[in-house]
């Protein structure tokens, strides 16, 4: 018995000591290395005309620079008609800066700042979008193409990705202009002509800087955006992307002797793939609560508070109720691990043939502490010795680097937003797809991916999506917010 009280005393006291380590965990809790911008002071932005910036994006997403999947099926002459409307449009703007335009139809700005001793800065916005799917233009509220301005907002593919944030950096910059500003720092405004097609308009004005001998203190593209009911806080945050995630599509090939299907052997080519493909998607990456993730969750919990932040400070607990409940939500654990999602499949061409060869893609995003080595590995392991090939359908894009939440650059960021949005949450995050700015790491200290958007995750689906708008409160807000981030970081 005395045995028994005393391995019982020892229990109360393990469970008394986790308690209070708990606790003072929890009470201490705080997200690290994240800096508020409250030490930056934010300059004034200038005054422009709403009524005619709106009418502007009206026309701009008019123009159909639509990227397709084959490159060849696009009208160039689209990308002609923008670039001269953006300069009959913006006089102010094009007087300033003087413009390159490559010859994959992608433009470089370029604002002379006063102090050349001083690391430019370089503002993105991409000019294509994406196609409307056919068949769904009758879902339209309005027309995609028509840039119909109604409802307290302009409509039309392209108005947030990435019209918007084109548009919305020329008003900044011819307003400011027009203000009399005068740059120390030197700007540049980049704007590839086919993000939404592999990017390699950004690639080519990232060479062209490197070859310059550029090195900017950040680089801000699309990416984040302010979030109204996000997820754990049920409010609003912003959100600014710190890292993307890397790229990669695996092929995996079944040979077979092929033949006619009255005939089949015990196993066929396609059934050889199914079972492959099965055996990669059966061995999915672990969650990890590490890296942009975990920032994020750090900041979204320190706003929670209660059992929420009690779990995230003492993972060393909790950290297996965190996970499961990070994984009930796909969009949500994105962020925490490599992602694997068979997308394709090719077989025979004929209902009655058995293939000689049936392949299928997977696509990967690698998370920033994977790369796609460890993504093969993994795949070979999976399928073990089953009769398969494993090759990539062009080389991987590993991951992007993680960019600093203390630098000034971020800070600049991080005050410039929360000056459009004082009651929401600053948190970092990982962008799960990916943007022009990764080509711009080699010219950039730090690479930060936010646009100043207030939309609900309901909102965000029209991204991509059937009736993509933009919202004219968040268009004057965006205007500010870029005016505002130039003359501060740039002034």
């Amino acid at each position: 018995m005395r045995k028994r009280g005393i391995i019982i005393l020892g229990g109360v006291a393990l469970v008394a000591v986790a308690a209070a380590t708990v606790a003072v965990r929890t009470a201490g809790f705080a997200p690290a290395n994240v800096a508020d911008g409250s030490d930056v002071r934010i300059a004034a932005a200038p005054p422009f005309d709403l009524d005619a910036a709106v009418r502007h994006l009206s026309e701009a997403a008019q123009i159909p620079t639509v990227s397709n999947q084959d490159p060849a099926d696009n009208q160039i002459a689209e990308w002609d008609r923008l670039h001269a409307w953006l300069a009959s449009t913006y006089p102010a703007a094009h007087g300033a800066m003087t413009r390159t335009i490559l010859p994959n139809k992608t433009l470089v700005y370029y604002w002379p700042g006063s102090d050349a001793s001083l690391a430019p800065i370089i503002l993105m916005a991409h000019q294509d979008v994406v196609p409307v799917t056919p068949g769904t233009e009758k879902d339209w509220k309005y027309p995609p193409f028509a840039g119909t301005i109604a409802d307290n907002a302009v409509w039309g593919r392209g108005t947030v990705d990435d019209k918007g944030s084109l548009i919305g950096l020329f008003e900044a910059v011819d307003a400011l202009a027009k203000s009399g500003f005068k740059p120390k720092r030197g700007i540049y405004l980049v704007s590839g002509h086919d993000e939404e097609a592999g990017g390699s308009g950004a690639i080519a004005a990232a060479a062209k800087l490197k070859a310059e001998g550029v090195k900017a203190i950040y680089t801000l593209d699309e990416g984040g955006l302010i979030l109204a009911d996000t997820p754990v806080i049920d409010g609003p945050a912003i959100m600014i992307g710190i890292s993307e995630k890397g790229y990669a599509t695996l092929k995996v090939t079944a040979n077979a002797p092929g033949g006619h299907s009255s005939m089949p052997p015990a196993e066929t080519g396609v059934t050889t793939l199914a079972k492959a493909v099965l055996a990669i998607a059966d061995k999915p990456f672990p969650l990890e609560i590490r890296g942009p993730g975990e920032q994020m969750i750090e900041a979204l919990a320190a706003k929670k508070g209660g059992t929420t932040k009690m779990a995230v400070a003492n993972q060393w607990l909790f950290g297996r109720l965190l996970k499961g409940g990070i994984a009930d939500t796909p969009s949500t654990a994105a962020a925490f691990h490599t992602t694997i999602a068979p997308t394709m499949l090719e077989g025979s061409p004929k209902e009655n043939v058995l293939p000689q060869s049936a392949n299928a893609l997977i696509n990967y995003r690698i998370a920033p502490w994977n790369s796609s080595a460890d993504v093969m590995a993994r795949a070979k392991a999976a399928v073990g010795d089953a009769k398969v090939d494993l090759s990539w359908v062009k080389p991987p894009r590993e991951p992007s680097r993680v960019s600093s939440t203390s630098s000034q650059g971020w800070k600049w960021i991080a005050a410039a937003a929360r000056a459009e949005a004082p009651d929401a949450v600053l948190t970092p995050m990982l962008v799960v797809a990916g943007t022009d700015s990764r080509s711009m790491e080699p010219v950039s200290e730090d690479v930060y991916r936010f646009m100043p958007l207030r939309v609900s995750l309901k909102e965000s689906a029209m991204i991509h999506g059937t009736n993509e708008h933009m919202a004219i409160d968040s268009f004057k807000r965006m205007i500010d917010f870029y005016a505002r981030l130039i003359a501060t970081s740039a002034g």
